[in-house]
Order: structure tokens, then sequence, then C-alpha cells
């Protein structure tokens, strides 16, 4: 059995044919799936399909691109929503400088906020980094002993980067469908992460693995990621579920 860490199945993208999505991902082997929220406007579909399917499980947090100057506002809303319903998670969560560094400062105060919130409630962060490693190492740098834990999401740093995360300790590495992609770094990096360190993950309906890159992504391609990590890694398919299934577990509790 494959566990898909991160979909985004509430998304418009899946209205058709939700249902079809999820039996077919099924059948290939992908039953479980975790849906991290985005901002407010996507709240009330993610309820929904959770609500409606057992196999979906619920993240709450907001993204870092919906951070804008009214952003406590907001988050308080969030924030609601964890007296209200079951969440496995706090995310997705972080900072992305890549299309705006507009509000940096919120991002930085937005991600501290919601660190402080999963600590609080002992669950793990999904962390979204986009060209701010260094920038999210500076925040994390004072949680370092207090027992956070997480994953960082469609991970795309270097042995930098790894080294770091590994030494921090209580994270693991989400690999989605980048790690097929022909010019793809991680192909290298990848080998300097342990199997036991690493959850697969979709983004789904992004970053779709070749050969359906370009295409909508899905929860059913999860062995086609496994396929190519298991090569990268000397492992097999099936060591690589087995191994990628046991870390979901250890790290969200899906009781």
């Amino acid at each position: 059995m494959y566990i898909d860490t991160h979909a985004h199945l509430y998304l418009p993208d899946f209205q058709p044919d939700l249902e079809e999505v999820i039996n077919y991902s099924k059948l290939v082997g992908v039953e479980m799936f975790v849906l991290p929220n985005v901002d407010l406007e996507t709240v009330n579909p993610l309820m929904q399909v959770v609500n409606e399917h057992a196999s979906c499980y619920a993240a709450m947090g907001l993204h870092p691109t919906s951070v804008s100057a009214n952003y406590k506002t907001v988050l308080e809303e969030i924030v609601g929503w964890f007296s209200r319903s079951k969440f496995i998670a706090v995310g997705e969560v972080g900072i992305d400088l890549y299309w705006d560094k507009t509000y940096f400062k919120q991002q930085q105060e937005a991600f501290a906020a919601q660190i402080d919130l999963a600590l609080s409630l002992s669950l793990p962060i999904i962390i979204h980094c986009r060209e701010a490693f260094s920038e999210i190492f500076d925040i994390l740098e004072a949680y370092r002993g207090r027992g956070l834990r997480g994953v960082f999401h469609s991970f795309s740093g270097g042995t930098k980067e790894v080294n770091w995360i590994r030494n921090f300790g209580g994270f693991y590495f989400g690999i989605g469908g980048v790690i097929t992609f022909k010019n793809s770094s991680l192909k290298e990096v990848i080998r300097q992460i342990p199997l036991d360190e690493i959850l697969l993950e979709t983004d789904s309906p992004y970053l779709a693995p070749v050969p359906h890159r370009g295409k909508r992504n899905m929860p059913s391609y999860i062995p086609v990621i496994a396929q190519a990590l298991a090569i990268y890694k000397v492992s097999t398919p099936e060591l690589v579920e087995e191994c990628t299934t046991r870390n979901a577990h250890k790290l969200f509790n899906f009781n």
C-alpha cells in the first residue's frame, strides 16, 4: 500500500471526476491521501472532500503565497478550525520567495506562528520552501531541540540542505514527480537521504512525473515515482513502498 502524502484533491481540477481519481488510485495501490490546505477559500472544498472520503486526511494551514498584509486576520480563522475538526498536520506552511518578496516579513511571522501552533497541538508541519532554504532554516533554528517534526514538501535542496535538515532532526523529505525529470539534480541528492527519511507525494494536480509531465498530476502516479526512487536508491519498488508507507504512519496520526 502506498500513501500520497501531499495532494490537493479539493481543487477545481478534480471536481469533474474525483471519485474516479480516488478509485483508480486505490486500484494501483495508493490507498491514503494527505490533503494540505492553501488559504481560506480552499477550506470548505477541503473539508467537503475529507468528510466524504474516509481515505482522505486534512492538514490545515496558510500557504506562504497566500500571506498578505492582513495575514493575522486570516490566520485567526485558520486556527479556529483546529477546535472544530481533526487535522493530522499544520500545513502547508513556509516561505516562498520565488514569485514575490513583497510580504516576506509577513511570511516569516506567519510561518513562526504556525510552528508555535503545531507544537502546542503536538502536530507535524508540512513545509513549503521555494527559493528560501536559508530563510526557513533561520526560523527553524529557534526551535531546535523542542521536538518539532514534519516534512519538507517537494524537497528541492542540495547536499548542504540535506545535511542541515538531517542534523536538525525530526523531518522527512517529500519526494514527488520532479525526481523523474530529465535534468533534475534530485537524482544525485536522493542518494544521500536514507529511505527511512523519505515520503512519497504527488502535489496533485501539479508536477506530474514523466511520462505524464505537463498533464494533470494524480495520486495514481505514486508508483511511477516509487519506481524512479527505487532506481536512484538502488532498491526495489516493493521496499520503497513498504518503507515510505511506514514513514508516513510514523509522522502522521491517521487513527
